[in-house]
């Protein structure tokens, strides 16, 4: 009979399998702060710790940006992965529905299912796109996806749908305003918005150097 440990481990080892040669934003290490994360915020909050280890661990198994948008994948892989691994039905689809819905997606998407397990989760992902590591994958992702690193003349766009959010090309730096500035003020967890405020600053602090820089400080 297995145990919740015996599972998490396994999981463990399925994610860094699956995720072996995956963009430096998106890998198994990425993974392992969230779920270091997640864990942190947990011992604050009255939550299944079991569901909120699965779901830090398999929140990314297969994102629908290295899966031409398609949104159904990673839960798929899961719920497969769960069900072989006899995990209990309710569970499956508690740890399911939160790597349905713990994506930003432009931070336009009325939530259709909450939980607390789910904020804590979203909470931990949310950290990780934040602060020193934030700014590091999302220059990253930039490079993966060849994009320009700033371009004054393409203006930052608060108001994108879903889908114009996932189609966008934007340099980089626009990110920082489309997302990761956001990030602060949509906490769910009394933990998740006391560590964002300082990761928050210095994303700030970056910006105002960078700036600074491109314009040619004296």
């Amino acid at each position: 009979m297995q145990t919740s440990e015996d599972i998490i481990e396994k999981t463990k080892l399925f994610v860094q399998k699956e995720l072996k040669t995956a963009e430096g934003g998106h890998d198994w290490f990425h993974i392992l702060r969230v779920y270091n994360n997640a864990l942190l915020i947990a011992k604050n909050e009255d939550v299944n710790l079991f569901v909120v280890a699965l779901g830090a661990l398999l929140h990314d198994i297969a994102d629908s940006k290295f899966h031409n948008g398609d949104e159904t994948v990673g839960p798929n892989v899961a719920r497969k992965f769960l069900f072989e691994n006899n995990v209990d039905s309710i569970v499956i689809e508690h740890v399911v529905n939160i790597i349905k819905h713990i994506s930003f997606k432009g931070g336009n998407i009325n939530q259709a299912f909450t939980s607390l397990e789910l904020s804590v989760v979203q909470d931990a992902d949310r950290l990780d796109a934040i602060g020193a590591i934030g700014i590091a994958r999302t220059f990253n992702y930039g490079g993966f996806k060849n994009r320009k690193l700033f371009d004054p003349s393409i203006k930052v766009n608060l108001d994108m749908t879903k889908e114009a959010y996932k189609a966008s090309t934007a340099p980089t730096i626009n990110h920082f305003y489309e997302k990761l500035l956001l990030l602060k003020d949509r906490m769910n967890t009394k933990t998740g918005r006391k560590i964002a405020q300082k990761r928050h600053r210095y994303m700030e602090q970056f910006l105002e150097q960078f700036y600074a820089e491109w314009e040619g400080e004296k």
